[in-house]
């Protein structure tokens, strides 16, 4: 589901932003990053970007995105 250059397919994009709408809250399920909120952690969607990473404001005031292909997060509300 990449191009060429490594970004998701739009298609794909399209998808996460159906999946993940702006004000949803999600939890944290595995994040790729060691500055990464507690899995289990909850917070609302802020944005998906155009490279697929889903844009949080977590609930213990971390703002780190989840990365597309690399981190994951599950839709709680």
């Amino acid at each position: 589901c990449y191009t060429m250059n490594d970004f998701p397919k739009p298609y794909v994009i399209e998808s996460l932003k159906e999946r993940y709408p702006v004000g949803c809250t999600v939890e944290l399920v595995q994040m790729n990053d060691l500055h990464a909120p507690p899995v289990g952690t909850r917070g609302k969607v802020i944005a998906v970007d155009d490279i697929g990473t889903i844009h949080v404001k977590w609930d213990n005031g971390s703002s780190l995105g989840v990365a597309y292909g690399e981190d994951s997060c599950k839709v709680v509300g």
